[in-house]
């Protein structure tokens, strides 16, 4: 299934097939594409290159990894993530390695390198669903995450399923038209709220 963006303003093929399913397939992601997806990750860009992304990786090949990490996702998740063969979490580690500051780019850095992940995932004609939906603190625990890093999304990975395979009410949700704001919504110029003259006269329009 796909759900391509009605863009107001032309943008990359990638960025338009790129959204977040429900529904996965049981078909396994092969490993070499796994390598991929995490080498796209790599090369994001990052505050003073500090790299602060991590991920723990849990595939249906281990079931009893991938089962732990089922049960650190909120109950609205459960249904239908636990049915992608690629489960992860990406975390971010909060301080510099270079002097141990605070580095309050880490979560921004980490958005990054997940972005880089997910368009390459399209490139592969995978797809990628994120959820804030998980207990951050029992995934510590059963990961053994480290104190100065934050896990930040749980993340589901694989190849489009069925929708007819979800409960009714997911299956609505999976077939809804998607919704974005108009740009003169979120792009601003010389104060907050005003419209953007580098953008021109007219901009906005509704994004589906």
């Amino acid at each position: 299934m796909e759900k391509p963006a009605v863009s107001a303003y032309p943008i990359h093929e990638l960025l338009k097939r790129r959204w977040s399913p429900l529904a996965f397939s049981g078909r396994m992601v092969e490993p070499e594409k796994l390598q991929s997806l995490f080498e796209a990750a790599r090369w994001a860009p990052s505050c003073f290159n500090e790299q602060p992304w991590n991920f723990v990786v849990c595939t249906r090949d281990s079931p009893e990894d991938h089962e732990r990490l089922v049960s650190c996702l909120s109950e609205g998740n459960l249904p239908w993530a636990r049915t992608a063969p690629v489960l992860m979490l990406s975390v971010a580690r909060r301080t510099f390695t270079r002097n141990g500051n605070p580095n309050r780019h880490a979560l921004h850095d980490v958005g990054l390198a997940v972005e880089n992940l997910i368009l390459q995932a399209m490139a592969l004609d995978l797809f990628v669903h994120q959820m804030g939906g998980f207990d951050a603190a029992k995934a510590r625990t059963l990961f053994g995450i480290p104190d100065d890093h934050e896990p930040v999304a749980a993340i589901a990975l694989g190849y489009p399923g069925d929708p007819e395979q979800l409960p009714p009410p997911l299956r609505e949700r999976e077939m809804a038209p998607r919704q974005r704001k108009p740009l003169d919504q979120f792009v601003f110029g010389g104060r907050w709220g005003q419209g953007a003259s580098a953008l021109g006269r007219h901009y906005g329009g509704t994004q589906t």
